[in-house]
């Protein structure tokens, strides 16, 4: 059977999170990710008082700074990020607040025509016409 496996795709923070504990076949053959994950990754280590935990949070990001190239938050992701918002608000939605992060990185997703892998789906409800959402 040929592999059913997407070219390219984005991946959320959750699932850089979840990375080893995932099957690869549930992956892109290419996975990208955007530099709003590597900024959440980067605060992840001062968000924990636990040592062990922020040892944890620190390897995930020295691996993610040597595994990724992370695609910038541009001029297009700006304005995609407007229609994000738009289609969240259209939705029925409350306009984003914590969730503000997970619309950047639809927006991101959505800029460069990429699938955006993610572990919380839910959190992309109503994007379904703006940036295609695979749950792993």
């Amino acid at each position: 059977m040929a592999d059913q496996r997407r070219p390219r795709g984005l991946l959320d923070t959750s699932v850089i999170i979840d990375l080893e504990r995932l099957d690869p076949a549930d992956l892109p053959i290419e996975s990208a990710i955007s530099a709003i994950t590597m900024a959440e990754l980067a605060a992840g280590p001062h968000a924990t008082q636990d040592p062990n935990e922020r040892a944890r949070r620190q390897d995930r990001l020295q691996r993610a700074e040597a595994a990724f190239d992370p695609l910038p938050f541009d001029s297009e992701a700006s304005r995609a990020y407007g229609r994000v918002y738009a289609a969240v608000v259209a939705g029925g939605r409350k306009a984003p607040g914590a969730r503000a992060v997970d619309l950047l990185l639809a927006a991101t997703a959505c800029s460069v025509g990429l699938p955006l892998y993610t572990r919380n789906p839910d959190d992309f409800l109503a994007l379904n016409n703006l940036v295609e959402v695979v749950s792993v």
